[in-house]
């Protein structure tokens, strides 16, 4: 390797550190990434009368009459609650509610300004048990159009979702974007890369380095859009998941039995070894996968090093060990697989239309009209998938979603294609305008580096 070369690594490494960085400078300064702002107009204070006491109680009497007035009287329309019990917080494991919160906040803001959603942190516990978080998503459900579930660590987090879809007392729409998320994105950068490699998706191989949250989803959402369980190995921390093992039980026991069709043992080079495909969610990196292990992979490899904050191995790594498409989770590196494409313009769709649930059939509709919208732009081996910055994917994505919760029966509310975007797209366009106006104007104080 050269002394070029070397440096330009070292670059590559320090860049990576600056969000870290920059995060603990800016986090205090603004003291939070979000607030309440009226929606509605107050022309003097008499309009405290209409909004409050004693004007009130009229639109309160017709709720009580008919409880779907609630959306037209109300913002339940347009919210979501971000709950999470900070079990399973990025890479950094069980940190407890409190320190989940920047993180929450975080996933608020995306909402707001990605999909127009006024979506609020919802930070539970500690010590909370999945039949407890159940409750209080179910006690939660009248004040919100909507519930993320976000980073609850495995098994509760599949006991929660799951319960809480099936519940015939919930009314809203309850999505776990650790799974549904990454999901619905990870099948969109995939469509497009196995287009750029040519390979179909009923016949690649693909090793799954993880066997957490996200991977199961990313499999379950793979298998209803048509790929070969038995293409896909499973690799979790003690090995490739088998019939062989004796240690299995749960999803994971189920897993083994409809994966794996070779028959495969051993580890994550075994699972690699001429897969067309590595997803990769699992321990933070680099070194959790090798260089060498890539080597093993099929000709046009295609690497998802999606861990976050420290992919699995750095993509000049995987390029130089002969991936032809690699993806991370990243912002800064190219063809980030990131949930922050898929979940704004899903919930979008999804309030738009008053949408009972999110089925896989509807993640499967929006994954596939990103792809879309990378395709009409131009699909190349460094961008394989839209960025945030490509704003129109959002109400492209909420017209997929609407119009497939309408098809299966779903929605409560019916309207057209045409319809759903001219929303969407008035309400995302809405929140940008606001923020940029805010920073103007000096709301947002200007932050100086």
């Amino acid at each position: 390797m050269s002394k070029e070369k070397r440096v330009t690594k070292e670059e590559l490494i320090e860049k990576a550190k600056l969000p870290a960085k920059n995060a603990l400078k800016m986090h205090p300064f603004f003291r939070g990434k979000i607030a309440t702002v009226p929606r509605c107009s107050i022309r003097d204070f008499q309009d405290f009368g209409i909004w409050y006491s004693p004007g009130v109680a009229a639109p309160c009497r017709e709720i009580a009459n008919n409880e779907d007035l609630v959306y037209k009287y109300t913002h339940k329309w347009n919210t979501v609650a971000v709950v999470s019990d900070g079990t399973r917080v990025l890479g950094l494991g069980d940190i407890g509610p409190q320190a989940a919160m920047p993180v929450m906040e975080g996933k608020s803001l995306l909402f707001k300004y990605l999909g127009g959603v006024d979506a609020w942190p919802l930070c539970i516990g500690p010590g909370l048990d999945a039949e407890q978080i159940i409750q209080i998503v179910k006690w939660i459900q009248p004040t919100f159009g909507g519930i993320n579930l976000e980073d609850i660590e495995k098994p509760k987090c599949f006991t929660v979702l799951d319960k809480l879809r099936a519940d015939p007392e919930v009314k809203i729409p309850v999505w776990h974007d650790d799974q549904q998320g990454t999901a619905c994105v990870t099948l969109a950068g995939l469509i497009n890369a196995l287009k750029i490699v040519g390979k179909k998706k009923s016949e690649v191989k693909i090793a799954l380095v993880g066997a957490g949250s996200a991977n199961v989803a990313i499999a379950r959402i793979l298998f209803s859009a048509g790929y070969n369980p038995k293409k896909c190995v499973f690799v979790d921390s003690q090995g490739i998941l088998s019939l062989d093992r004796n240690d299995l039980e749960g999803y994971k026991e189920e897993i083994a039995h409809n994966t794996n069709g070779e028959g495969l043992t051993g580890g994550i080079a075994e699972a690699m070894k001429g897969a067309d495909v590595m997803c990769g969610l699992s321990k933070p990196g680099p070194d959790t996968i090798k260089k060498e292990w890539v080597t093993l992979m099929a000709d046009d490899a295609i690497v998802f090093a999606c861990a976050n904050p420290i992919p699995e191995i750095w993509p000049w790594d995987a390029k130089e060990a002969g991936a032809r498409i690699v993806a991370t989770g990243r912002s800064d590196f190219e063809n980030q697989v990131n949930n922050s494409l898929g979940f704004p313009g899903i919930f979008r769709g999804t309030l738009d239309v008053r949408a009972v649930t999110i089925t896989d059939e509807m993640c499967v509709a929006a994954a596939e009209e990103i792809a879309k919208v990378q395709e009409d732009k131009g699909l190349s081996e460094t961008q394989i998938i839209p960025t945030m910055d490509d704003w129109e994917i959002y109400p492209r994505e909420a017209v997929a979603v609407g119009m497939k919760a309408i098809e299966q029966g779903l929605a409560r509310l019916k309207l057209s294609r045409a319809e759903i975007f001219e929303q969407a797209e008035k309400i995302i366009k809405s929140s940008r305008d606001i923020a940029q106006f805010l920073m103007k104007e000096g709301f947002i104080p200007h932050y100086e580096d």
